[in-house]
């Protein structure tokens, strides 16, 4: 699995022009299924996003995780983070895990994660339009 983690000010995900997922504040999260990827690695980065310390204590150090500033999670399912254009201009996508597995990795990964903090997310599968403010900027790469 491959998640992007952009700590934000806050972030929405519409479809069909319809808010389906919206937070103030936390962590919007780009989600990529690989095609071995299974519930172990779910769980582990499961963990490391809850746990992952990039929000600023009173010393202006990046010290503080999700929990500690009432943080939300926004997690989008996003399969284009598997692609290869190692051969050419044209990604290959073959890495990605087929959708079916994909999707159930994926809901099962957001399940774990709002056993711990609030949790919004995408539609699986649909055209979306991602609206976020980046606050740092911080993007963090995390895969297992």
């Amino acid at each position: 699995m491959r998640l992007i983690v952009q700590r934000v000010k806050n972030a929405k995900v519409e479809v069909d022009n319809k808010i389906v997922g919206q937070i103030n504040g936390g962590y919007m999260v780009l989600v990529g299924v690989g095609s071995n990827d299974t519930e172990k690695e779910a769980d582990y980065l499961a963990k490391k996003l809850i746990n992952l310390r990039v929000f600023e204590d009173e010393n202006g150090k990046m010290n503080l995780g999700l929990k500690d500033v009432n943080g939300e999670l926004l997690l989008i399912s996003q399969f284009t983070l598997y692609a290869d254009c190692s051969g050419g201009n044209r990604p290959s996508f073959i890495n990605a895990a087929k959708p079916d597995k994909a999707n159930e990795l994926y809901e099962y990964f957001c399940k774990k994660c709002a056993e711990s903090v609030h949790v919004q997310k995408g539609v699986f599968g649909a055209h979306m339009e991602v609206t976020l403010q980046n606050s740092g900027p911080v993007t963090i790469l995390l895969e297992r």
